[in-house]
């Protein structure tokens, strides 16, 4: 996994790569993370500039704890950037080899410097019920947290990170 990263930074920095924002056209391109549902609807719709961060919330379906993962635009592409756990339940835990774990002082931990770019910057999610609660929030507060459950539990959306 490692030598699959180096192998990508070399190809950015080449300008060999041609993913969606590898590009010097990426520097001006205006960045937005979007979430639609497969009917075309539109749930999140907002400005997501080079360098911003973003996360993904939920609570956890069985022991009922908030996880998040928590992304970042780097030079135009959508990284997974972090994850944060309180504990190791089903389905969660950390890869060795993949990012840093790190204690949360509060009993859980982060999983830092994951950096992973997402395929396509875009990724399909099935929303969660409201006692799940997928929520988009902006860790540095730009933008208001948009509950995914509210508006369409039980489906499909894609979450991208677009330029217009």
């Amino acid at each position: 996994m490692q030598w699959q990263r180096r192998l990508m930074a070399l190809l950015l920095m080449s300008g060999l790569f041609a993913e969606a924002g590898a590009s010097p056209a990426s520097a001006t391109a205006s960045w937005h993370l979007r979430v639609v549902t497969e009917q075309g609807d539109t749930l999140v719709d907002a400005a997501a500039p080079q360098g911003s961060r973003w996360c993904i919330q939920w609570q956890h379906s069985v022991e009922h704890f908030t996880v998040l993962d928590c992304y970042r635009n780097a030079g135009g592409i959508m990284q997974l950037e972090r994850s944060h756990q309180p504990d190791f339940a089903a389905g969660l835990g950390h890869i060795y080899g993949r990012g840093e774990q790190v204690s949360d002082g509060e009993g859980g931990y982060w999983i830092n410097t994951i950096n992973e770019p997402v395929a396509n910057n875009r990724y399909v999610l099935r929303v969660g019920s409201t006692a799940v609660n997928h929520r988009v929030m902006w860790p540095d507060g730009e933008h208001p947290t948009v509950s995914l459950s509210e508006r369409a539990a039980g489906q499909r959306v894609t979450i991208a990170l677009s330029s217009r």
